[in-house]
């Protein structure tokens, strides 16, 4: 079975498909001048494209964690994923408070999709 991967960095790629499924790695924004709300919407923005490249959509997502560096910042983070989220095709899900490399973040999602 082939192994596909997408825009590489240095350390790692962003979106790995084997067979029919789609492995993306744990992304954060950008941006991160911007508030969770706002980075939350980049990193779905940015799940979006890179699904799409591998042949896949937020209706084919079977799972995905989440990390918020603030546990208060879980609610105005879900009002994004809920807007996006396809509400009938909700993927397994984790949402954990941590801490992430750059003190400036403070969401990362990482997800995995069917083709």
């Amino acid at each position: 079975m082939s192994i596909a991967r997408h825009d590489p960095t240095a350390i790692l790629s962003n979106a790995v498909v084997h067979g029919e499924t789609v492995y993306l790695a744990g992304l954060v924004a950008k941006n991160l001048d911007q508030d969770v709300k706002g980075q939350t919407r980049q990193i779905l923005d940015e799940i979006d494209r890179l699904l799409a490249k591998c042949g896949s959509g937020k209706s084919k997502v079977l799972a995905a964690t989440l990390w918020v560096t603030d546990i208060r910042n879980r609610a105005p983070m879900n009002e994004v994923w809920s807007a996006w989220a396809d509400p009938k095709n909700l993927p397994a899900r984790a949402c954990v408070e941590a801490k992430l490399a750059d003190p400036r973040a403070l969401v990362e999602i990482m997800v995995v999709a069917a083709k």
